[in-house]
Formats: C-alpha cells, structure tokens, sequence
C-alpha cells in the first residue's frame, strides 16, 4: 500500500466525518449556542428593565416620602392650630368662671357689708337710745318712741 492511497482513504473518511458532523452535530450545537445567546440576550434585558424598573420605584418611594412628610407637616400645623384655639377656648372659659366667681363675692361682700351696717344702725340706735337715757335720765319710752328710733336708724 502507497502514502497515497492511504491519504486518499483518510480524506475520503474525514470528508464523511465533516458532512455528518455538518448534517447531524453542527446544527443542534448552533441551536444550543443560538439559545444560549438568546437566553443570554433575554438576561441582559431583564437586567436592564430591572434597573429601569428600581430606579422607577426609588423615585416612586421618594415621592411618597415627600408626600408622606408633607401631610405629616400638616397634621402637625393642624394639630398646633386646634392647640392653640383649645388654650384660647380654655383662657376665655378661665376668665368667664373667674368673673363669676369675682361677682359672687363681691355680691356676697355686699350682703356683708349691708348686714354689717345693718347690725352698726342698730347698735348705733341702741347706744344713742342708752346715751340719751342716760343724759336725760328720765324714762324713755321705746313703745312711744318707736317710730323715732326707725327714723334713726333710718338715717344712720
């Protein structure tokens, strides 16, 4: 047997190697390798579309933070403002029981002070009475003089 029968033999077989490699190997490695970059494709974008899609929650959340803040702001003004009108409500409530409580006593200093004059006119009337009888030491009749010493205590 020469070299070259045996080369020709060789190609001869490796050529039928490579077309059924070609006809039955090749294509389902290109398929995998096709699916892989597909899968690969399909990976990166969900990657991207990820990122797109934190970035819009983060905008998202600090929207509501904001809003969240600002209602907080304006509860807390609301709550300051009812505060205030509670405080004031309580100071004028304050300052009408205190005129109350100032006129009561006052109207019972009043009565007081009308009882104590009173109690004075009469004690007044009955030491003039006794100072007179006394001076004149003659009989003073408090039946006969009765509407003489209502007048004076009248005047005083």
């Amino acid at each position: 047997m020469s070299i070259n029968a045996t080369l020709i033999g060789q190609m001869i077989w490796f050529a039928i190697f490579i077309w059924i490699t070609m006809k039955y190997v090749w294509p389902p490695l290109q398929k995998a390798m096709a699916d892989r970059q597909q899968q690969i494709a399909d990976g990166l974008a969900a990657a991207e579309r990820g990122k797109h899609d934190l970035e819009l929650a983060a905008k998202r959340s600090a929207d509501a933070l904001r809003e969240a803040k600002d209602r907080a702001n304006g509860i807390t003004a609301e709550a300051d403002k009812q505060a205030r009108q509670i405080i004031e409500d309580a100071k004028e409530a304050a300052k009408v029981e205190a005129e109350k409580v100032y006129n009561a006593k006052m109207a019972e200093l009043e009565q007081e002070a009308e009882r104590a004059r009173s109690a004075l006119r009469e004690r007044v009337a009955e030491l003039a009475v006794a100072g007179a009888e006394k001076i004149l030491r003659r009989e003073v009749n408090a039946g006969a003089h009765a509407e003489m010493l209502t007048a004076l205590k009248q005047e005083l």
